[in-house]
């Protein structure tokens, strides 16, 4: 077992966890016939390795191929419910779907069981969701830290129209978290970044005493002059 210390200096999001995790040493083959336990088809999963700012990194692209139907949050549940998923595994991801379902059906004033994700935002939502469950489990982390993280501001364009960033549900969940207000014009945490990290991360503090194994760099999709990565450090807490 290790320990895992988040460094969100640009925010997170699902991308991000799911390529630290590949530059961890997460491999590609194992992923993909995990995740394809799932009864979900139609979409490709693409690891490349890149480049943000001269730092290596790894980057992810979850693509649609074919029209998905929509799913709602007991859809999603029974997904995962109904594969051949590790117990653990299960129990997790909808750990993490029912804090995400929980804020959207608080914002919208809706119960949660009746939230559906948009068609190609579900796909998304499961990869990585249940992908980052995946790897955390695979390259055995027992311990999650993560930094205080990062908020955007601005406004951004959704299927409602234009709301605040950060956007109302990523505000719902990081409830008791510790964020800190950054010039940038921008989202630096989505709605699943928030939903994976509050969920696992046993504490958000500035880095602990620890002794570093590895560091893996997963790359984010906005563009910015700052580096869009996520930093994550493995190894022991000292105690």
């Amino acid at each position: 077992m290790v320990d895992a210390y988040f460094d969100c200096f640009s925010g997170i999001c699902g991308d991000m966890i799911l390529g630290a995790l590949f530059d961890l040493g997460l491999s590609e083959d194992f992923f993909k016939d995990e995740i394809s336990k799932l009864a979900v088809s139609g979409y490709s999963v693409t690891v490349r390795t890149d480049e943000k700012n001269h730092i290596a990194c790894k980057d992810i692209l979850i693509e649609v191929t074919n029209d998905q139907p929509s799913r709602s949050y007991s859809d999603i549940t029974r997904l995962i419910n109904e594969s051949k998923l590790d117990k653990r595994v299960k129990k997790i991801s909808n750990d993490i779907f029912l804090n995400l379902a929980k804020a959207e059906g608080k914002i919208h004033s809706i119960p949660y069981e009746n939230v559906h994700f948009h068609e190609v935002g579900a796909v998304d939502s499961i990869i990585d969701i249940v992908g980052a469950v995946i790897g955390i489990q695979k390259l055995s982390i027992n311990n999650i830290i993560c930094s205080p993280l990062p908020l955007g501001k601005g406004f951004v364009q959704c299927a409602h129209g234009l709301i605040p960033i950060p956007a109302p549900a990523t505000v719902e969940l990081l409830q008791n978290t510790p964020v800190y207000q950054t010039d940038r014009m921008q989202e630096l945490v989505t709605p699943t970044g928030a939903a994976i990290i509050t969920t696992l991360a046993d504490d958000f503090q500035d880095m602990p005493p620890m002794n570093i194994h590895k560091i893996g760099y997963g790359s984010g999709k906005t563009k910015s002059k700052y580096p869009p990565l996520l930093r994550v450090f493995l190894g022991e807490l000292e105690e």
